[in-house]
C-alpha cells in the first residue's frame, strides 16, 4: 500500500486538532482489543498523549504466575528425577504424569493469560507483548514446561519497553528460548547455529543482511547457555566459546552480548522490528522501503528504545491515516477478547469454550506454528476458521449450560465467581440501552458500537426491518435485538479494526 503521506511526514505526532471520536476509536481498536463507548470519550477528553501514558504505563502490568504453573515449576524437577528411575512402568507412568500436569499447567496459563488480556488496564500492554513473543517465537509444544513459558513471557514484559538490545539479551537467556532453538545443546566442540540463525534473521535484521560465516561465528558466543533443572538459566562456563570471532567483519572474543550489539549496530536492525510492527499493527502488506527508513532513523536517534518508538508509532500521522483505518483483520484473540470487551464479559475459565474456539480460529496462546510465528492478515480466514468465528459469537450470544458441564468445570465456575467473575455470555440486561429506542436507532446504535467503519445502509435497513417486525413486544424486541448484534458481529466489518 502506497501511504498517503511522504516519509518526512509520515512519522510527525498527529495534530492535537485531529484527535476526536473517530481517530480515538481507530487507536483503542489498534492498540487494545476494541473501542467502548465511555473508553472512547475518556480518550477523546485526555487527549492522545495522555491515552498513550494510560494504555502503556510504566510499568507495564504483570501477569501474575498461575497457581498450577507454580506447582509445575515446585514439582517438576523430582518427578523428572522419579522419570528416569524404577521399572519400565515406573517410569512411564511418571513420565505421563508429567506430561499430564505440563498439559493442565500450559491450559491454565492460557486462560489467565486471556482473562488478564481482557482487562481495560492490561489490554494493551498484554497486545504488544503479543506481539513481541511474534517475533521472539518460543512454543510451549515444544518447550514443554508452562514455567519457563510464563517466565518468557515475562521477560517480554519487563524488557519490552525498553532498549531493544537488552530484550534481546533477556530473551538469549529465556529458559524457553534456551530450550526451543537448541542452546542447552550447543557444545564447545559442535556449537549449535539454530539461535544464532534465527537472531539474525527473524529477531534483528531479517534475511539478505548477514552471512552463513557470520551465524557460525555468533554460534560460537552462544555456547555454555543452559537451564537449571528447576527451570532457570545458567552459564556453563567450561562449555563457552572464549577465542577470537569474527562477526559482520569485526573480530573479538566476542560474547553472546557482544553479538547482539553487534547485530543492532547493523543498518538493518533499525528498520527490521518497525517493519514487523507495521505488519501486526498497521498493514499486512508492507509498508515502502522510505517510509520505514524515516522510522527507522528515528528510532536510531532515540537509541532504540521500544517505549519511544511505540510513543512515535501510535501518535503518527501515518497510524490514523484513512487508508489503514478497519481494514486490518483481526486475529483470533482479537476478536475473542474484542467481544469480551465489547460486552462486557469474563472469560469463561473453561478449556472447551475458550481454548477449543482459538484452536480452530488458528490462534492459540503460546502455541505458534513454527519459529516465524503467525503469519496474521488473510490468513486468517478461511471457510473452517470463520465458521469457527461465527460459532463463538452464537455461543457467546447464548446462555451459558450450566448442566452440560462436568464436576471440575463447575467448580473452576465457582472459584471465578468468587473471585468476582462477571456474566461469561452476553445478559440481557446488556441490550438495556438499546431496547427504549426505535429500531432503526437500536440498531444503528449497535453499529456504531461494534464495528470500526460505517455500516452499509442496506444492513442497517434490513436489521432494522428484522427488529420492526416483533412488534412492541418487549421479549420478541429483546430477542430479535440479540439476532441482530450477533448478525453484525458475524459480519465481515466485524473481522476488521
Amino acid at each position: 500500500m502506497n501511504p498517503s503521506l511522504a516519509p518526512q511526514e509520515a512519522w510527525a505526532p498527529l495534530p492535537a486538532s485531529d484527535w476526536n471520536a473517530e481517530t480515538a476509536r481507530h487507536l483503542l481498536r489498534r492498540a487494545g482489543w476494541t473501542a467502548r463507548p465511555d473508553d472512547v470519550a475518556r480518550a477523546v477528553s485526555a487527549g492522545l498523549p495522555a491515552t498513550l501514558a494510560r494504555l502503556f504505563p510504566d510499568p507495564a502490568p504483570a501477569l501474575p504466575k498461575p497457581r498450577l504453573v507454580a506447582r509445575y515449576e515446585a514439582t517438576a524437577p523430582d518427578m523428572q528425577r522419579n522419570a528416569g528411575k524404577g521399572s519400565t512402568e515406573e517410569r512411564q507412568r511418571a513420565q505421563r504424569e508429567l506430561q499430564d500436569r505440563s498439559r493442565v499447567g500450559l491450559q491454565e496459563l492460557s486462560l489467565r493469560w486471556l482473562e488478564y488480556a481482557a482487562q481495560p488496564e492490561s489490554a494493551a500492554a498484554a497486545k504488544w507483548v503479543l506481539f513481541l513473543s511474534d517475533v521472539y517465537v518460543v512454543s510451549a509444544e515444544k518447550v514443554r514446561n508452562p514455567a519457563v513459558v510464563h517466565r518468557h513471557f515475562e521477560i517480554l514484559g519487563e524488557f519490552g519497553f525498553g532498549p531493544a538490545p537488552a530484550l534481546a539479551k533477556a530473551v538469549s537467556r529465556s529458559p524457553a528460548m534456551v530450550v526451543y532453538l537448541d542452546l542447552a545443546q550447543s557444545q564447545l566442540k559442535a556449537p549449535n547455529e539454530n539461535f544464532a540463525r534465527e537472531l539474525f534473521e527473524l529477531f534483528v535484521l531479517g534475511e539478505g543482511n548477514y552471512t552463513e560465516a557470520d551465524i557460525k561465528e555468533a554460534a560460537r558466543a552462544f555456547t555454555g547457555y543452559r537451564v537449571r533443572p528447576e527451570g532457570g538459566f545458567r552459564f556453563d562456563d567450561r562449555q563457552h566459546d572464549k577465542s577470537v570471532k569474527t562477526v559482520f567483519g569485526t573480530s573479538g572474543a566476542f560474547t553472546g552480548d557482544d553479538v547482539i550489539d553487534l547485530a543492532f549496530n547493523q543498518p538493518a536492525a533499525a528498520t527490521y522490528l518497525p517493519r514487523e510492527l507495521a505488519k501486526f499493527y498497521l498493514c499486512e502488506t508492507p509498508l515502502p522501503a522510505a517510509h520505514l527508513a524515516a522510522l527507522g532513523d528515528a528510532w536510531r536517534a532515540d537509541a532504540l528504545d521500544l517505549r519511544a518508538l511505540q510513543r512515535r508509532f501510535f501518535g503518527s500521522r501515518l497510524f490514523f491515516a484513512p487508508e489503514f483505518r478497519g481494514n486490518l483483520i483481526k486475529c483470533p484473540v482479537q476478536y475473542l477478547l474484542g467481544l469480551v470487551q465489547d460486552w462486557s464479559l469474563a472469560v469463561a475459565p473453561l478449556p472447551r469454550l475458550t481454548l477449543t474456539p482459538l484452536r480452530q480460529m488458528g490462534q492459540v496462546p503460546f502455541q505458534p506454528p513454527n519459529v516465524r510465528g503467525w503469519v496474521g492478515g488473510r490468513q486468517w480466514i478461511n471457510s473452517a476458521t470463520i465458521a469457527a468465528r461465527r460459532q463463538l459469537a452464537e455461543t457467546l450470544f447464548a446462555p451459558l449450560d450450566e448442566n452440560s458441564l462436568n464436576a471440575d468445570e463447575l467448580l473452576d465456575l465457582v472459584a471465578a465467581r468468587t473471585n468476582g467473575a462477571g456474566a461469561f455470555t452476553v445478559p440481557d440486561d446488556a441490550f438495556a440501552r438499546f431496547r427504549s429506542l426505535a429500531p432503526d436507532a437500536a440498531v444503528a446504535a449497535l453499529a456504531a458500537d461494534l464495528l470500526p467503519g460505517p455500516v452499509a445502509p442496506a444492513t442497517v435497513s434490513q436489521l432494522s426491518q428484522y427488529v420492526a417486525a416483533g412488534g412492541p413486544d418487549p421479549g420478541q424486541r429483546l430477542r430479535r435485538l440479540r439476532r441482530a448484534a450477533v448478525t453484525l458481529a458475524q459480519s465481515p466489518a466485524y473481522q476488521l479494526c
